[in-house]
């Protein structure tokens, strides 16, 4: 069944427009709110944001749609994206909901859905959802005496914040480092240096200040440049961006070179695996993870399971195989000793717990592995056609497995958060890769160009 609202992390679009209205946050909250309410109690959701303008626009439409399904709606104001997923579980909510577009810029927005569990709804709910909102959706109003209430949470900031400081090992402090913060002007500007403080560190805090429009505008985690010199600036230690929702990190060490998701993981489960922590003998990535991960998961006895692109996707695969450890390359980390999704902060203190630990530079320690080069391309395309359907796509694809000859990997997806087809190739040779690349880049953009 094709979807026509749910991509890979919930709904996104640009504001106040297509997918992104008003009347459409109020449908999802009516239709998810009509699946949820089962039972005789009174039944309560809780919606967090980032610091996008449109949150405003979204969020009294969500709750609108809420109450007149008769469920109470907490409102969490500006919170990182694993804070509603924490809380979703621990006020016995039916719901959770985040709005948020996490890297995307201030003028997109996004709605993301948590189960009563904390997790993200699967695809069959979220297609059941999808159904509701355009069959139907108000068939089902309460009586006006059985509306709900809403209200705001007080205190938000400050049960995430003993929440994530919990997952730091009891014995180790921050005291004697130096840590800058880019908190990408995103969900976590007050969360994230407050946290770094408390613990001991001397906090250099960037991306604090948001406007509503310029979350991740030249900072956070996709463009790690502004906390990489502020590193080289101040003599940090270490640097660490979170994107606009704090589901995801990127790190720098303290000569202002980036160190991706991959090589963070590496760092978490190797460091678990030598300390009995980690579960399920594997650590569980996706497709994009790099050739180089898995070849250093093989040298330590583990086993690297990839999964579709999409955190939903690593959770349930590490459900099913018992594993604590997962993400994306991107720096989506999901520990599920502590959360049930990506959390930028927590898995932050996992590594500085390694760093004070170890009692190294950064630079000695967060490179476990020399990575393959990996060359990533975007293609826009029309949502209503199909690119990679077209046989010479096809062939072009299939001659770029074969020129890589068993020493690499072809990758080819639609984005689920935008209309682009990524065309990731992986190998030992640059040129090689590159010369794949293109040529199947080539090939979509020729069908592009005809559709």
């Amino acid at each position: 069944m094709t979807r026509k609202y749910f991509g890979t992390d919930g709904i996104r679009g640009k504001a106040n427009e297509g997918k992104m209205t008003s009347e459409i946050a109020m449908r999802v909250g009516m239709a998810a709110g009509r699946y949820f309410t089962n039972g005789d109690h009174q039944h309560r959701v809780v919606i967090g944001k980032d610091t996008r303008l449109s949150g405003y626009m979204l969020e009294p439409a969500l709750t609108s749609g809420f109450i007149s399904m008769g469920m109470d709606v907490v409102l969490l104001g500006p919170v990182p994206t694993p804070a509603v997923a924490m809380l979703t579980r621990s006020l016995r909510a039916d719901l959770g909901v985040m709005l948020s577009a996490s890297h995307n810029p201030f003028h997109d927005n996004g709605i993301k859905l948590f189960g009563p569990d904390g997790n993200k709804l699967s695809d069959e709910i979220e297609l059941q959802i999808e159904s509701m909102m355009d069959n139907g959706y108000n068939e089902h109003l309460v009586a006006s005496e059985e509306l709900g209430r809403a209200q705001r949470l007080k205190n938000v900031v400050g049960r995430y914040n003993e929440f994530a400081k919990s997952t730091f090992p009891k014995h180790l402090r921050l005291d004697g480092f130096k840590i800058v913060i880019d908190c990408a002007n995103g969900a976590a500007y007050r969360t994230a240096p407050e946290i770094l403080w408390e613990l001991g560190a001397e906090v250099i805090a960037i991306g604090v200040s948001p406007n509503g429009t310029n979350i991740n505008e030249d900072c956070g985690s996709t463009k790690p440049k502004a906390m990489c010199d502020k590193v080289i600036e101040t003599g940090a230690d270490i640097g660490i961006a979170l994107d606009g929702d704090a589901d995801r990190l990127i790190i720098c060490n303290e000569k202002g070179e980036v160190i991706d998701g991959d090589q963070l993981m590496a760092t978490i489960a190797t460091n678990w695996d030598q300390s009995g922590k980690l579960k399920g003998g594997a650590l569980v990535a996706t497709i994009m993870s790099n050739l180089g991960l898995e070849k250093h998961m093989k040298s330590l006895g583990l086993n690297l399971v990839r999964t579709k692109v999409g955190d939903r996707y690593v959770v349930k695969a590490m459900q099913e195989l018992g594993c604590n450890v997962g993400g994306e390359q991107s720096g989506h980390i999901v520990l599920s000793d502590f959360n049930t999704t990506g959390d930028g902060l927590v898995a932050a203190l996992q590594v500085l717990a390694v760093l004070v630990e170890k009692g190294r530079p950064a630079s000695e320690l967060f490179r476990l592995f020399e990575p393959y080069p990996q060359l990533l391309k975007n293609v826009r395309y029309d949502e209503a056609t199909d690119p990679l359907s077209d046989n010479h796509v096809k062939q072009a694809i299939a001659d770029g497995e074969n020129s890589l000859n068993g020493n690499g990997r072809v990758v080819i997806r639609k984005s689920g958060t935008e209309p682009l087809i990524r065309v990731m190739v992986e190998g030992d040779d640059d040129t090689l890769i590159e010369n794949v690349a293109n040529d199947i880049v080539a090939s979509v953009e020729a069908t592009v160009g005809s559709a």
